[in-house]
């Protein structure tokens, strides 16, 4: 039996509802970043900083050093950006040095790398070309590996690891013309036909989607008898009859990407390919991508040690009224900057990742911080490199060689690093997403209290619950160790750290009654409050990254000969970031959020257009979001996957 797709129609309530079921509800183990954001600054779930295991570290740094040299003998990132294409055998060195099964356990052939290596080998490669990063960590992170390892059967773990780890490259596939954020309107189904299920429906921008040999897709099952239905994940051949990538999509970066739209007609998928049960689809994407958000600010972290590198030497070079430009202030500040900031991504990047290797944390809050902070950091820096650089650093790279200069693509590296502001969440959607988390105790005791569909006993008895909670919580919020002069007196060395972790203990019981007194005066219109939401989450991401930086020198001030420039770079960056955090808890209670609200009501009634006139749009012809109607595809096929 077949039936014909349809695109959901739900409310925003309904929507809610959707993402709400797919989350974590449970925390079983500690979170540090949960922690903060309820005022409880707990250093010791991060300090003393986690290692890597000996052995874990020597076989991650032999591959490291085989991953630099084919990145240095084998790469030509100038080609992969003047052809917007990946040469074939770059792929297949790639595959055969094990870069697609790093993640992978060796028992499937894989490499068996932790977070940590994993991460630094995509810093490594991602620096050489953005594109390489994003085609294996897409493999990896979240393509075919990820998911079955968290929620494969052994058969299916059998039959596809060994193929991801050596020969097969894979895909995830969630994103429609009309579905971004919001996966409760998925319009792709996957109809239940005996013992298999046949798929329709296309989807946008799917990432390694043109070379891909294998896909996770979601589709929605239609609940039938027999079948919960929802939302579900299936692993698919991408040579399937009636698959067509119908076209490879181009983008103001990432020139290399091979990312598509892809159709599905009638797909015949075997049960035995599905993923978990049905209606677990948005379950398995949102966990898989609790570590799998690390890959972006693995790649973040080796865009700012780069920039950090041409500052470096750019800024030596060239001179300005008589002495290198960076010793003029107003570029030493972005040189600061470059060079604190990379050093605090670093820090929280390697903590995130040993958490995660360690698997005593919950890591979920810290990824999502990790993404957000390091996606939105790197692009301010390598927006000051190119301004360091000045006209050349407007100027491609390409021209800069045709005239004699050195080759410096800090244009490209600004243009591809965008995309992670976008990437697997964009920003606006991890702040809600880190938003939920960090309310999430609330939510538990009194969340009952503003949800409108609760009887007057429901109501009450969580008001019982609430009111026990509070009476016990918010006394912790008056007075902690913050306040206490030699509190942290480890982290005074020769350069004095302490006084950052006691400003990052007294923002987080200052963030949490904020949170609290914000809740008390919006209560169930609290979720509305995007700006509001926004800027709390910011103040955690910067209290975190503080909080990674001073723990990260102290452990290279015990372990490595330059604990005491560590120091330094940790204290600045804590210094600017303070800086950020007090702007931001002003920002709080003051700032244009209702007018702007008005504002736009404006635009969207026409009440300003007069203010667009004069002006040419050189837009073409055509529908803001093109036809996804399910049907055989009309296009040519433009699959080609790489042996």
């Amino acid at each position: 039996m077949t039936a014909t797709p349809h695109k959901p129609t739900v409310t925003e309530r309904e929507a809610r509802q959707v993402a709400e079921a797919a989350r974590e509800q449970d925390w079983r183990r500690p979170s540090f970043a949960k922690e903060l954001f309820l005022g409880r600054f707990r250093l010791d779930l991060i300090h003393p900083h986690p290692l890597p295991a000996d052995e874990d570290a020597r076989r991650g740094e032999e591959f490291l050093a085989k991953l630099r040299d084919f990145c240095e003998t084998k790469i030509d990132p100038a080609l992969i950006e003047r052809e917007a294409l990946i040469p074939d055998e770059v792929i297949n060195g790639l595959k055969e040095l094990g870069a697609f099964g790093m993640k992978i356990d060796t028992k499937y052939g894989g490499l068996g790398l932790t977070q940590v290596y994993y991460n630094k080998s995509l810093a490594l490669i991602g620096s050489a070309n953005p594109a390489l990063g994003a085609l294996l960590s897409a493999h990896q992170s979240i393509g075919v590996p990820q998911p079955l390892k968290l929620f494969g059967t052994q058969e299916q773990k059998d039959t596809f690891l060994p193929r991801c780890a050596r020969t097969d490259i894979s895909a995830f596939l969630l994103t429609e013309p009309d579905v971004g954020s919001d996966p409760a309107r998925l319009a792709t189904s996957a109809v239940p036909d005996g013992d298999d299920y046949l798929l329709d429906g296309v989807k946008l921008w799917t990432t390694n989607g043109v070379v891909a040999d294998l896909l996770v897709v979601m589709a929605r099952v239609p609940k039938s008898e027999g079948h919960k239905g929802g939302i579900t994940a299936f692993v698919v051949e991408a040579a399937s009859e009636g698959i067509t990538v119908e076209n490879r999509n181009a983008f103001m970066g990432l020139r290399g990407l091979e990312n598509g739209v892809t159709r599905f007609h009638q797909v015949r998928v075997p049960a035995a390919n599905r993923i978990g049960p049905e209606g677990s689809g948005l379950k398995i994407a949102l966990t898989t991508l609790n570590t799998g958000r690390l890959s972006l600010p693995a790649m973040c972290v080796g865009a700012g040690k780069w920039c950090l590198k041409i500052a470096r030497e750019w800024s030596a070079a060239r001179e300005q009224w008589g002495k290198p430009v960076a010793f003029h202030e107003a570029v030493g500040a972005k040189i600061s900057f470059i060079a604190a900031t990379t050093f605090a991504l670093e820090a929280v990047l390697d903590l995130s990742s040993q958490m995660a290797d360690e698997d005593r944390n919950d890591i979920r809050i810290e990824a999502a911080l990790a993404k957000l902070y390091g996606s939105e950091m790197a692009c301010l820096m390598a927006d000051e490199l190119v301004q360091i650089r000045g006209g050349r650093g407007f100027e491609t790279a390409e021209s800069l060689a045709a005239r004699g200069e050195r080759a410096v693509p800090a244009e490209q590296v600004l243009r591809d690093l965008r995309i992670n502001r976008i990437f697997e969440g964009s920003t606006e959607i991890m702040h809600l997403l880190i938003a939920r988390e960090a309310v999430d105790a609330h939510l538990s005791v009194a969340g009952d209290l503003i949800d409108p569909d609760k009887s007057l006993s429901d109501k009450a008895r969580a008001g019982a619950n609430a009111g026990v909670f509070y009476a016990k919580w918010l006394p912790k919020l008056v007075a902690g160790q913050g306040q206490l002069p030699r509190a942290y007196a480890e982290f005074n060395q020769d350069v004095d750290l302490s006084p950052h972790l006691r400003f990052v203990e007294r923002s987080a019981r200052k963030l949490a009654r904020s949170t609290f007194y914000a809740m008390s005066r919006w209560q169930g219109r609290m979720e509305t409050k995007q700006g509001f939401l926004g800027r709390i989450v910011d103040i955690g991401a910067e209290l975190f990254a503080m909080s990674a930086a001073c723990v990260r020198a102290e452990l290279l001030r015990t372990t490595e000969e330059h604990g005491r420039e560590a120091y330094q770079l940790a204290d600045a960056f804590c210094r600017q970031s303070r800086i950020r955090v007090d702007e931001l808890f002003g920002r709080l209670w003051t700032n244009t959020d209702d007018l702007d609200g008005k504002v736009v009501k404006g635009v969207l009634a026409g009440r300003y257009e007069w203010l667009e006139q004069g002006v040419i749009d050189p837009s073409g012809e055509g529908p803001w979001i093109a036809d996804a109607s399910p049907g055989p595809s009309e296009k040519e096929n433009l699959h080609r996957p790489i042996r």
